[in-house]
């Protein structure tokens, strides 16, 4: 029932559902987060600059872009965390495609990161048993 209601209320404002807005609205009907994506950021934008362009859809408890830690240098992405689910679900539909420090900005629900180690997968690279995956080992009848 919540979904129609979602979705006839996208149809009478501006007479088209685009798709962005029906994905985003059945996930936050199916997961509840107050932690938002905030990708396609202007290398500029620092901390204080993200918080404050999301402070007007509610508490936000946390703003952080997300650097390089080589360089120290923006990743062009960052995360925003809010008090509550409501003010989360109103900043995306509000902030996602909106510019941003000069560029449009994307704006999604975050997914968790697995817990665990990352693999990184393929199986080039180092093996431990012969030295390096791939090429010639020189033991066979070519």
């Amino acid at each position: 029932m919540a979904i129609s209601s979602k979705l006839g209320s996208l149809l009478r404002q501006n007479g088209q559902i685009p798709m962005t807005s029906v994905l985003n609205s059945i996930r936050c009907m199916s997961t509840s987060s107050k932690k938002l994506f905030i990708g396609g950021l202007s290398y500029g934008t620092d901390d204080q600059t993200l918080k404050e362009a999301f402070s007007g859809f509610g508490d936000v408890t946390e703003a952080r872009i997300i650097t390089d830690r080589d360089t120290g240098r923006s990743r062009g992405f960052g995360f925003v965390n809010f008090a509550d689910d409501e003010s989360a679900s109103n900043a995306l539909s509000a902030m996602d495609g909106q510019e941003l420090n000069g560029r449009n900005i994307r704006v999604s629900y975050a997914n968790e990161r697995p817990s665990g180690p990352r693999s990184f997968g393929g199986n080039g690279g180092f093996r431990g048993d012969r030295g390096f995956g791939g090429g010639f080992r020189g033991d066979s009848d070519y």
